[in-house]
This record gives structure tokens, C-alpha cells and sequence, in this order.
């Protein structure tokens, strides 16, 4: 493909490719294997083929539009095409005039959807739609809402979806597919015949670390505290299923429905009050079973807090316990006496050793949680040879937030070495630009599918990657390193079954439906 500057499509990026010339396809391959590329040759047979029509990439955020126009204009050659980046930010009027002059347009599914429902213009000459994190496009996400638009009103409609993986549920692949008006799936995985060869290798480093007898017995304190409130809502017969924490912030929502329509029963307030204090036992186990305890520490504070500002009888009635009161005054002697969470430890070991190792090297740490990032880079940071920056989402959670120009600073500063380990939220699992590392960190496992490819999808692209996983034993870690896995297998299974779907019927929606002409 002449067009292309100073790059080679890889073979399995040219089948790919021609795929998605041909038909409407969703595209599942790993992290860093190259979707941006394919994406950039669909575009430029389709601009071939209708000259006088557009094309529109979207992404989730501004900054990942940023970065796929970034990437179009380095590897296209200059004045090929008119190539423009256009989010809210951007003044409506400005927004029409780009549109009507550019032939590439990045923005996000937000700014677009607004657009359209204000009529500033149609899709009607758009020969190809192109949505990253495909496996956004659910429910009434504006990916989907463009989706639908998009083939309402294009003359030559193309769609194609990227992503690294689109869950594991086949209702949702399902639901992704419809949406994007599917007729093909190509995916790659790492253990692809015809991906193998570019990959290196990943070197997977499970350490189980013993759950320590103190924290034991804080846990049989709360569950004793958890198991009240739940013995409370099945004895009002409000719950009758599992007590997941799913389940109940499921029940939280239906009370709270029923409470907004005056359509509850008396006793609807009781289960509401210990619906929401068992929820907050939940979470204060799982933070002591896989967090730190000093983040521990902090939540039981911010529930003694809730109680003095009085805001539910029922906060006041948990932090008024006396079970609540002896976990809080035992924690408390704990983080006095210098105890923490094993992990912490395990994590300052493991960066020190790779350090030792390589002193170049370049790594991140993946946690759920703000304050558990704070926690590590902090302690990180007394090493020597260690430079951390926490790296989070825009959201002011408790003053705590990144604005983008604030994460693109990170990330220059992580690119230049400036900083060699970032501590990350789950803002780094998605598409940002992230520079590959040699070492990638879980805190604690995520049991989701699509999550964990991302994460591992950093490492052992260029060179040889290592990914260690810290499980605390005969916690939620363990359960949620099994439902990754098996979600992960099982994503496989639900994928080929919608292919073979797609050979029977040709596609996944009901044509007569689609007030289409034929292309």
C-alpha cells in the first residue's frame, strides 16, 4: 500500500485489513498488535473508492482521539488528506466547517451524538465509521447511538469496531455486534498461529502471599457485622438469592425504586438502612483482604465521619457497634506497631528486584483503587533508583484528580524516563498511549476479561515482558484471578459461536428492518 510511510503491514494485519474492506467487522486483537494500522488501511481503500465522502473515527476520550490522529498523520504522507480532530471543546460553528472541508475526522461518541441530535449535520456522506473500545457499544452508550444513525443515513456505509476484548457474556457480544451491524469477526489472540512470531515472550509470575493471622481476625469480626445485616433482609424476606455485592446494590436499587414511587412496604426502610451498611461491610472487607491497611484505616474513619454528620440512622447505629469499635481500635494499634498489608511489602521487594536487574527497565502497577496507588508510589519513592507517579482518572474524588493535560504530562515524563514506575488506575488499562514496559504489576487480579488482556497487553510486545500478579491467599484475589481466567476462555468460546452465527445468516440483524439502500 503506497500510501503508507515508513511501515510494513504485518500478514496478519493485511487479512485483517481486507476483512474489514469487505465487510462490516469487529475486530478483537490484544493490545499492541497493531489495530490503529489496520484501522488506517480501511480507511485509505475507502477514501480510494468514495473520494468525495468522509471519514469518522471515534474513541471514548479526547486524548485517545488525539493519539489516533497523531499516529494517521505520522504514517500517512502530508496533504494526502484533510485530517481533523474535533470534540466539544470546539465551538459548534467551527465544529460545521471542519466537518464540511475535512476528509478524517476524529472526535469522541459524545460530541458527535450531540451534533447529530441537534442536526448540525448527518452521516450521509460518510463511507466509513470506525468505533475504538468497540466493546462500548451497549445499551444507550452514544456509540451506539451514532451506530444507529450512521446506518440510517449513510450512502456507502462501512462500520468497523476495534477492540482487545468484548466480554466473555454472548448476549453482549451479541448486543455489540447488532449494533454495529456486524458481518464479520476477526480475532487474534497471543497464542494466534499468525501472531506468534511478532510477540515476545511473557513471563507470568503468580506470588500467593499468606493472609496474616491479625487481619483474620478483623475479617471474622466484620463478616459477623455483615452477616446480621443480612440475616436482617432475608428474615423481611427482601433477599433470597445469593448475598453478593451485586446482588444487593441490585436490591438497593429496586427498594430505592419502589421508595420514589410511594409503592414500598413499611419495612422497606429497615432493609434500605441495612442494605446500604451491609454494602459498606462488603467493601471494608474486600479492602482489607486485597488493599492496604492504612486504606482500610481510612474507610472505617469515613464511616465514623458519616456518623457524626449524622447523615442515616443507620451509619450511626454501625459505627456505634461494638464489634465496628474493636475493629477500628484494633487497626488503629496495628498501623501504630508499623503493621501493613503484605502486599506492600511483596510489591517494594518486586520493584526492587527488577530494578536490580535492569536499571532502564520501565514498569507499571495496576490497583483498583486511588488510595492504594497513593499508598505503593509513596512507599516506592523511598527507594533509590525509584521514581513513581500515581496515575488516575480526571474524577475529583476527595481533591484527587488528573485533568488530561496532567495524565499527557505523566506520560511524556514516563516516556522520557523521567519516571520509571507508574501506579495506575484502571484509566491506564484503555488505549492511551502508554510507552511499552518491561514489567507489569496486578496489585490484585481483576475477574474482569477484557481488563486483564489490557493490562497484560503493556508488557512483552518489542522485548521480553514479565507480568507478576499478587494473590493474598483465601481472599476475593483468588476467586477473581479463577473468573478472569475462565471468563478469558470463555470469551473464545462465545466469540466463535457468534462467528458461526455470522456464516449461517450472514449478519446479525433483520435487513428488512434497516431503512437502507444496498451497497
Amino acid at each position: 500500500m503506497k500510501e503508507l510511510q515508513n511501515i510494513k503491514p504485518r500478514k496478519y494485519q493485511e487479512e485483517i485489513a481486507k476483512t474489514c474492506i469487505e465487510k462490516n467487522c469487529l475486530v478483537v486483537l490484544p493490545t499492541g498488535l497493531g489495530k490503529t494500522l489496520i484501522a488506517l488501511m480501511v480507511v485509505i481503500e475507502r477514501i480510494k473508492k468514495f473520494p468525495k465522502e468522509k471519514v469518522l473515527i471515534l474513541a471514548p476520550t479526547k486524548p485517545l482521539a488525539e493519539q489516533h490522529l497523531i499516529s494517521f498523520k505520522e504514517k500517512l504522507p502530508e496533504l494526502w488528506a484533510e485530517i481533523e480532530l474535533f470534540t466539544g471543546t470546539v465551538k459548534a460553528e467551527k465544529r460545521k466547517k471542519i466537518w464540511d472541508t475535512a476528509n478524517i475526522i476524529f472526535s469522541t461518541p459524545q460530541c458527535v451524538a450531540n451534533d447529530l441530535k441537534k442536526g448540525l449535520y448527518t452521516l450521509k456522506e460518510v463511507s466509513l465509521l470506525i468505533e475504538d473500545e468497540a466493546h462500548r457499544c451497549v445499551k444507550n452508550y452514544d456509540y451506539t447511538y451514532v451506530a444507529k444513525r450512521y446506518y440510517l443515513e449513510a450512502n456507502h456505509p462501512r462500520l468497523i469496531g476495534l477492540t482487545a476484548s468484548p466480554g466473555s457474556d454472548l448476549q453482549k457480544i451479541r448486543e455489540i455486534g447488532m449494533n454495529l451491524k456486524i458481518e464479520s469477526i476477526e480475532i487474534r489472540t497471543r497464542d494466534s498461529d499468525d501472531v506468534k512470531e511478532y510477540l515476545q515472550e511473557l513471563e507470568f509470575d503468580k506470588r500467593e502471599i499468606p493472609f496474616p493471622e491479625e487481619l483474620i481476625e478483623l475479617r471474622a469480626i466484620l463478616k459477623q457485622i455483615y452477616e446480621s445485616y443480612i440475616d436482617e433482609l432475608r428474615r423481611r424476606n427482601f433477599l433470597f438469592g445469593p448475598d453478593t455485592k451485586i446482588a444487593l446494590i441490585e436490591l438497593q436499587r429496586k427498594i430505592g425504586f419502589q421508595l420514589s414511587k410511594n409503592i414500598a412496604s413499611p419495612e422497606s426502610y429497615i432493609a434500605m438502612s441495612a442494605c446500604a451498611q451491609a454494602i459498606k461491610i462488603s467493601h471494608a472487607i474486600e479492602l482489607l483482604e486485597t488493599q492496604t491497611l492504612e486504606s482500610f484505616m481510612k474507610y472505617l474513619r469515613s464511616i465514623q465521619e458519616q456518623a457524626e454528620k449524622k447523615q442515616s440512622r443507620g451509619v450511626i447505629k454501625l459505627a456505634n457497634k461494638k464489634e465496628f469499635n474493636l475493629v477500628y481500635s484494633y487497626t488503629y494499634s496495628l498501623l501504630e506497631k508499623g503493621k501493613e498489608h503484605p502486599k506492600v511489602e511483596e510489591i517494594i521487594r518486586a520493584v526492587r528486584d527488577e530494578i536490580k536487574e535492569d536499571s532502564e527497565m520501565k514498569m507499571i502497577i495496576f490497583t483498583q483503587f486511588r488510595d492504594t496507588a497513593n499508598i505503593i508510589s509513596r512507599n516506592l519513592n523511598k527507594l533509590g533508583g525509584i521514581n513513581s507517579k500515581v496515575f488516575v482518572g480526571q474524577r475529583k474524588l476527595e481533591g484527587v484528580g488528573l485533568s488530561q493535560k496532567e495524565q499527557k504530562k505523566i506520560i511524556d515524563e514516563f516516556r522520557e524516563k523521567k519516571i520509571n514506575v507508574l501506579v495506575a488506575t484502571c484509566i491506564a488499562e484503555e488505549g492511551l498511549d502508554i510507552p511499552e514496559v518491561s514489567s507489569v504489576i496486578f496489585y490484585e487480579p481483576v475477574s474482569s476479561a477484557i481488563r486483564s488482556i489490557q493490562r497484560r497487553g503493556r508488557t512483552a510486545r518489542l522485548s521480553k515482558g514479565k507480568l507478576i500478579m499478587l494473590i493474598t491467599k483465601g481472599t476475593k484475589d483468588e476467586f477473581a484471578n479463577y473468573a478472569s481466567r475462565a471468563r478469558e476462555k470463555k470469551m473464545g468460546t462465545q466469540i466463535e459461536k457468534v462467528k458461526d452465527e455470522l456464516k449461517r445468516k450472514g449478519t446479525l440483524y433483520d435487513k428488512k428492518i434497516i431503512q437502507k439502500k444496498l451497497f
